[in-house]
């Protein structure tokens, strides 16, 4: 497939030839034009001069840490970063969730996963900000009245749950951990203080979700966070 201009371009920052090999074949021919980074230098100065759409971010870099790179991108850019590293840790997930990555993918991956975290990640970012209206499946979050509906139905939610739930809808598909939801409803003194968060989201599940024990809105990642299902 020859690229096209339109074409969203991504730059993959990645030492691993092999790996870069496979993301090139990979995502060339679905579409995404591509620039290609092996230290953490040479990322800098392609996402300062080239304003690349995505960024795929190894974290073991010869010259740096991804974590650092995600932190020094984030001063200053709001580009979707989806990091892709053999690095299983719930703590290296939370970890570069915390500073500011929108994803998290462990190596080794599938093609259509990672195919299907990008195409959310573009969806969240071409999303006006200021969108009134946010609708993911049945749920309806008018956020210019603070109404909440699901399948026409409104639904009565304290102030922390409308605050949980506006935050998770703003970015569906996107992980959040238990301490960027805590920091931003709660406040950062409340920010280790996971028990709040688990005891709202059970509430909130009950009033939104058919079966509260196999949630298909509000997700569970696993000692990292919560994310809300994708639109697509």
């Amino acid at each position: 497939m020859t690229a096209a201009a339109t074409d969203p371009l991504v730059l993959v920052v990645e030492d691993e030839p092999q790996m870069r090999r496979f993301l090139r074949a990979s995502l060339t021919s679905h579409g995404f034009r591509l620039l290609e980074a092996g230290t953490a230098q040479e990322a800098l100065a392609l996402a300062t001069s080239h304003n690349p759409e995505m960024i795929l971010l190894d974290l073991g870099l010869p010259d740096g840490d991804g974590i650092a790179l995600t932190r020094g991108l984030r001063e200053w850019s709001s580009v979707p970063i989806i990091v892709l590293s053999a690095r299983g840790r719930e703590a290296d997930k939370v970890e570069a969730l915390d500073a500011g990555s929108d994803d998290y993918l462990t190596k080794p991956f599938g093609v259509n996963e990672l195919l299907a975290r990008m195409r959310a990640a573009l969806r969240r970012a071409s999303q006006p900000a200021g969108a009134p209206v946010i609708e993911i499946g049945a749920l309806r979050l008018d956020l210019a009245r603070r109404e909440v509906t699901l399948a026409q139905r409104a639904l009565h939610l304290t102030p922390n749950e409308y605050r949980i739930l506006t935050l998770l809808a703003r970015n569906p598909g996107k992980v959040l951990t238990h301490r960027q939801i805590l920091t931003e409803v709660w406040g950062p003194a409340h920010a280790g203080e996971t028990h709040y968060l688990r005891v709202y989201m059970a509430q909130l599940r009950r009033k939104i979700e058919a079966d509260p024990a196999r949630p298909q809105l509000l997700i569970t990642e696993p000692s990292v966070g919560y994310r809300m299902r994708d639109r697509g």
